[in-house]
């Protein structure tokens, strides 16, 4: 059913039309009066580290934040409508699917001849996105004429006869359009479809299957954090106002939204939201270092015996645990996440409570309580064999979620590969789950996942945990004790 709605939707504005906006507004609008009284904010948004995403099972995003503030401030629940062409997500509002659109618009002069923008949530430009001097992907290492022919850009003016892709109907095409008659050159404009989101893009530059794309700001500098080989320091545009469209015949729920938009602006609340997603953004893909870390003697951290504990009860091998948790902590029991996950497990508050753990900043109530979550798990695949495969299921979806992982078996399974092993199987499906040609179709049921967090996440748990076993070895060989 979900799928079929958003088929839907996506014929509906593929019909929208500039011309459509006026009967289709008079047809299908709401004012704060109707929202009200239907119980629901209905906001079109799509997947994306902007907006909104699943981080382990719980929704996310700087907007979605903000917009269920604003339903809770209005009275009502937030009802959340993901759509997957980019390109015609501000018509959406007229086929009658949703009270609001916030999906990282830009305000431009001729958007705001068509719709209704509200105050804008925060300023932004845009910037290119190339590799740094030096960063050579591996789809590059054997072709070095290739490699070498890529021109890294300091000046705008020097993107006169380089190729970059864009989507078509997005500010970033406008903008080398208008960018091409500033520099008195050609841009070699690429485009794409418009179901190709940025980040897909810039994971593409990182990759060395295109060179340059355009981004705004705050999603560069986060794709910045995971993709350390990529330069987005090159601004090619002024300021731009980043705000949420309305439609045209509801001025109560306009005024409503621009009101508590001021308000919080003047409260510090919307800066404190910002700061959590763009102002640490190393935070928020949560990477870690792969080195392990070595105390003295044989242990390797101060919570060891709290570690095989918890290990023993749930049948692990409480070095993969200690993994998992150096991984997640590093062993730090005050460490916290952007979005809250807590302690040395770095659980999310309602996880940790449904494990039965009250006080997540107790290193042994948090280690007790992931390693409980983790036991839950297992159970989830315990269809999957041999237990060695099961686990690193296991592992992923401690990460991504369960959700997510199920997308990528059921992605698997379709495309002819074996839905019960991770390498080279599920494995590859988790990385594709950041690509729209597959996360908004299939069947897919959790949308957009970074799949290079849990792919990356479940290679270096298992690498760190033989380098834990080597470790140890050879500890106890030298003390006489193995």
């Amino acid at each position: 059913m979900r799928a079929i709605s958003r088929r839907i939707a996506g014929l509906l504005f593929v019909m929208g039309c500039v011309s459509c906006i006026p009967i289709w507004e008079r047809v299908t609008g709401s004012d704060l009066s109707e929202i009200r009284a239907r119980g629901t904010l209905q906001v079109v948004t799509a997947y994306s580290a902007n907006s909104y995403f699943i981080y382990r099972g719980q929704p996310m995003g700087f907007e979605y934040e903000l917009l269920k503030r604003l339903a809770d401030d209005i009275g009502v629940q937030l009802e959340i409508i993901v759509t997957t062409d980019m390109d015609n997500i501000t018509y959406m509002l007229n086929s009658g699917r949703g009270d609001l659109v916030a999906a990282n618009i830009a305000v431009t002069k001729q958007r705001s001849e068509e719709v209704r923008f509200t105050e804008y949530l925060m300023l932004t430009r845009q910037v290119l996105v190339q590799r740094s001097p030096g960063y050579v992907p591996a789809a590059l290492a054997e072709d070095l004429e290739r490699s070498q022919s890529v021109h890294f850009v300091r000046d705008p003016i020097e993107l006169i006869g380089e190729r970059v892709h864009v989507r078509r109907g997005s500010v970033f095409y406008q903008r080398l359009h208008n960018l091409e008659e500033e520099v008195g050159g050609e841009i070699k404009i690429a485009t794409v479809p418009g179901d190709v989101v940025t980040e897909e893009l810039i994971r593409m530059v990182n990759s060395g299957e295109i060179d340059y794309t355009v981004a705004d700001e705050p999603t560069a500098l986060i794709n910045r954090a995971y993709y350390t080989g990529l330069d987005v320091s090159v601004p090619i545009s002024f300021s731009q106002r980043i705000a949420w469209i309305t439609h045209r015949n509801a001025p109560e729920f306009l005024e409503f939204v621009n009101d508590w938009i001021r308000r919080i602006r003047q409260d510090g609340t919307l800066a404190t939201i910002h700061r959590r997603y763009y102002e640490d953004p190393r935070g928020f893909v949560q990477r870690v270092e792969s080195e392990y870390y070595s105390a003295t003697g044989s242990r390797l951290s101060t919570y060891d015996e709290h570690i095989k504990t918890a290990a023993g009860e749930i049948d692990w091998d409480w070095l993969l645990l200690a993994s998992l948790m150096y991984q997640e902590s590093r062993f730090n029991p005050n460490a916290r996440s952007w979005a809250g996950a807590t302690g040395l497990m770095q659980l999310m508050p309602a996880t940790g409570r449904s494990m039965g753990a009250t006080n997540l900043n107790d290193p042994v109530q948090n280690i007790r309580a992931g390693s409980r979550y983790l036991a839950q798990l297992e159970e989830n695949w315990a269809a999957i064999e041999p237990r060695e495969e099961r686990l690193k299921f296991v592992l992923a979806s401690y990460n991504a979620g369960p959700g997510h992982v199920a997308d990528a078996r059921l992605l698997a399974e379709h495309f002819g590969k074996n839905p019960n092993i991770w390498d080279g199987n599920v494995a590859d499906y988790m990385l594709r789950l950041s690509n729209p040609e597959y996360y908004n179709d299939y069947g897919v049921q959790y949308g957009y996942c970074r799949g290079e967090e849990p792919f990356n996440y479940v290679r270096e748990i298992l690498e760190r945990y033989e380098q834990y076993r080597e470790l140890i070895r050879e500890e106890g060989e030298e003390s006489g004790q193995v």
